[in-house]
């Protein structure tokens, strides 16, 4: 019985986060910098490859207010993520995997940021929340291939 209760309790968890990873594409295809922030703890990290680490709910907002991520929704994007494999421990839980950023380009769209994503996750009082999210693009270096193994 507590066996079942384990493995039930597991499946909600990995449940929570996998909808929790999907919710962040349409919040930021949407605009709505306050709902990307609410998927962070309080002092959640967001490092983007090429643009830095934004640090706090306030921080990663403004990533989605800020004039790259307005320049893309006006011509028109979309942020797909790929299942990830997530690792429960408690607590806290990790999850590997990749997004990509498809942008407007005329009437088609295209691929503008392929990167590999490794996911923190914490346990709050209001559910699971992102502690830090690293994303690397996929470029010649080494980053992404390290981000995807640890």
């Amino acid at each position: 019985m507590v066996d079942s209760y384990i493995r039930l309790l597991a499946l909600e968890d990995r449940a929570a986060i996998e909808n929790l990873i999907a919710s962040y594409g349409p919040l930021a295809d949407s605009g709505d910098a306050s709902g990307i922030a609410r998927l962070w703890t309080i002092d959640g990290t967001y490092t983007v490859g090429g643009f830095g680490t934004a640090t706090g709910r306030d921080q990663i907002a403004r990533l989605i207010d800020g004039p790259t991520h307005q320049e893309l929704m006006r011509n028109g994007c979309a942020h797909v993520l790929s299942p990830h494999a997530i690792a429960l421990d408690c607590d806290q839980a990790t999850a590997t995997g990749y997004s990509i950023v498809f942008r407007k380009q005329g009437d088609r769209f295209e691929a503008w940021r392929v990167s590999a994503n490794r996911w923190q996750f914490l346990r709050t009082g209001d559910g699971w929340r992102v502690k830090h999210r690293d994303n690397s693009p996929i470029d010649s270096s080494d980053a992404e291939r390290i981000l995807l193994r640890s």
